[in-house]
This record gives C-alpha cells, structure tokens and sequence, in this order.
C-alpha cells in the first residue's frame, strides 16, 4: 500500500520537543523516508535546503521567539510545498504574505495536518498560479 508522503524528506521546524517527536513519527508512518527537524531559530538556515533533498516542509510560524517568514518566502521562491504549523490563528497578520498556504492551527489532529502536507505536495503550481497573473 502506497503511503500519502511516500518518499518525502520532510523538513520540519518546532521547538517543542513533544511536538517534534509525534510530528516525526507521524511523518514517517504515512510514508516519509526523513524527517529533518530543526528546533532552533539559530538552525534555520538556507543551506540545509541545499544538504539535504527536502520534498516538502512543516514550518512553525516562530521558533525561539523569533519569527520564521523569511526562511517560508525562502520555500517558497525555491518552490519546496510546506504548510505553516502554529499556535497563531490562520487570520493572524503574520500569514497575510503567504496567501494560499495552509495554516493547521495547534492543537490539530493528526490527520488533518497530514492531510494539509498531501495537499501542499499535491499542487506544486500552487506557488506558480500566485505569481502569474490569470490569463
């Protein structure tokens, strides 16, 4: 039986400890050969991206209060599918520059993020249909 992130090396941003695990094992339950997991803002750097063939991403909107948008815009300008995983509401002003990526507001079910992180992978023209202006 063919699993929903079958393949995938998932990058994972969280600094909560608990958290990372069940996310982690979660991940490789539904199919992903590696998880990734960067607990510290300090960690979050561009050249991870270029270490390791990351398929896709779960990004906490903030890690060691500081704010991870600029690594998201940085996903997004090298097209790598993530969702935003995070105790900040979806409407929440931080998400604004991110239209069309999925926020899973904690505390979550596991299938819904699951679900959430197919889906990103699912549609990578997604980030593409942003930026070119309807035919």
């Amino acid at each position: 039986m063919v699993k929903p992130l079958n393949g995938a090396c998932v990058l994972l941003v969280e600094d909560e400890a608990l958290i990372a695990m069940n996310v982690e094992e979660l991940c490789r339950e539904h199919g992903a050969v590696d998880v990734v997991t960067i607990d510290s803002f300090e960690s979050l750097q561009a050249d991870l991206l270029d270490a390791r063939k990351i398929s896709s991403a779960i990004l906490d909107i903030k890690i060691s209060e500081q704010w991870t948008d600029e690594f998201a815009k940085l996903l997004q300008t090298r097209r790598i599918p993530f969702i935003f995983a995070s105790g900040y509401a979806a409407n929440h002003t931080v998400f604004e520059p991110f239209a069309g990526i999925r926020v899973v507001e904690k505390p979550y079910r596991e299938s819904d993020l699951i679900e959430a992180l197919v889906a990103a992978i699912a549609a990578p023209d997604a980030l593409e249909q942003e930026e070119s202006p309807p035919n």
